[in-house]
């Protein structure tokens, strides 16, 4: 079956009682077993009957079992926020005197995680640029146990060579990680392109409308010991599970995620294509032409670029009044909800963060971040450019 019709028609584990054409919601937290070998096998995972809804619940596993469909992966373990999901797979790979390697262009929580929490434990983070492959090269050592990146950075639109940095990773017995979260794991053939462990905010396009948090971890099984590490340990001890009604409302959003994100895209691409046009804002969306990645996310993505562009104004001034001004689109954070959502990073996502990293991390006072929606284009547009003329006049 295609992607659309296992995202619907994934069978649940077993037929309900009431012949329910969607998984019930299992807003429960224990389960009675028929006797003491099931309950056995349930708690040391010989059967996959659930036994706590910390660690396993119906509702949950449905979401897993269609992710898992739908990628072909070995494991798919579901938590209740990208930066669990996020947090979860790497402290499976690290430890103290472990090395990791990223890049400096990282979501502003990723970055503290990597360069401040881990820290504390003495996991050792070096920055280097992810698109130069000699200096990737030479971070590389025999305890750097991943190279973590984002597949297209937020807020900055880098975009990596995948294989290359799955090649380097693998010389030295390192996973590649990648968060995926912009653009949806169902059009990028992950594992043909090297990544080992994919993490995603499955509140952004898997929710279907910003209806839920959640978090993803989806292991391709080429990482030793990494699903043990993952479901036996972090799981279990730090308790970080997708709570049901998440799952139910993300198992929804699965069905219709093809619909929505076509139409997003589509939206996000005519934006930029306007905007680009007027000659006093800088617009950046690897879906043009001219953009220095757009021939490498053709090649890794299928022709897909996301549905979050960035605009540049002459101030961060300019930024707030371009705020101020909106009136159709939303003065809201979060990523792929179906309405459109305007921020301005420096000043918010990243306001913690000195200004002298937030340099170092090219997140601009001149940058305003666009979540794209389900909007008529040419409302969004009158918009916009309403907004941006108001800002620079």
């Amino acid at each position: 079956m295609k992607f659309q019709t296992k995202a619907i028609h994934t069978s649940m584990p077993r037929k309900d009682a009431y012949g329910a054409l969607a998984m019930p919601v299992y807003h429960c937290c224990a389960y009675e077993f028929p006797d003491h070998q099931a309950m056995i096998d349930s708690f040391t995972q010989v059967s996959d009957d659930p036994d706590y809804s910390r660690v396993t619940n119906p509702t949950v596993i449905h979401l897993e079992r269609v992710i898992r469909s739908l990628t072909g992966a070995h494991e798919v373990v579901a938590f209740n926020s990208g930066m669990a999901a996020i947090s979860a797979a790497i402290m499976a790979v690290a430890s103290a005197g472990k090395r990791i390697v990223t890049s400096k262009h990282l979501f502003g929580n990723t970055y503290l995680l990597l360069t401040r929490t881990l820290k504390r434990f003495g996991v050792e983070t070096v920055l280097v640029d992810l698109t130069n492959p000699s200096e990737v090269q030479e971070a590389l050592t025999d305890n750097t146990c991943c190279i973590y990146l984002e597949t297209i950075t937020n807020p900055q639109m880098e975009v990596a060579d995948l294989r290359v940095l799955s090649q380097l990773a693998h010389s030295v017995g390192a996973a590649l990680i990648a968060d995926t979260t912009m653009i949806p794991f169902t059009y990028v053939d992950s594992r043909g392109l090297g990544i080992d462990i994919e993490v995603l905010s499955s509140t952004k396009y898997l929710s279907g409308g910003a209806t839920s948090l959640g978090g993803i971890v989806i292991d391709y099984g080429t990482v030793p010991g990494f699903a043990d590490a993952l479901c036996k340990d972090l799981l279990m001890n730090l308790g970080g599970y997708m709570t049901p009604h998440a799952a139910y409302m993300q198992t929804l959003g699965l069905e219709t995620l093809d619909a929505r994100y076509s139409v997003q895209e589509a939206n996000a691409l005519n934006i930029a294509l306007e905007l680009s046009q007027r000659g006093d804002v800088e617009v950046n969306y690897p879906g043009l032409p001219d953009n220095p990645y757009h021939e490498l996310c053709r090649d890794q993505f299928g022709g897909r670029y996301s549905a979050m562009l960035t605009i540049s104004l002459p101030t961060e001034e300019a930024c707030f009044r371009f705020i101020d001004a909106l009136q159709l689109v939303r003065r809201a954070t979060n990523l792929f909800d179906n309405k459109t959502l305007a921020i301005h990073p420096h000043s918010t996502i990243f306001g913690t963060i000195d200004r002298d990293t937030r340099a170092q991390m090219d997140v601009s006072e001149r940058l305003i971040r666009l979540s794209v929606g389900l909007e008529d284009v040419d409302d969004l547009l009158a918009d916009l450019n309403h907004a941006i003329d108001t800002a620079v006049s």
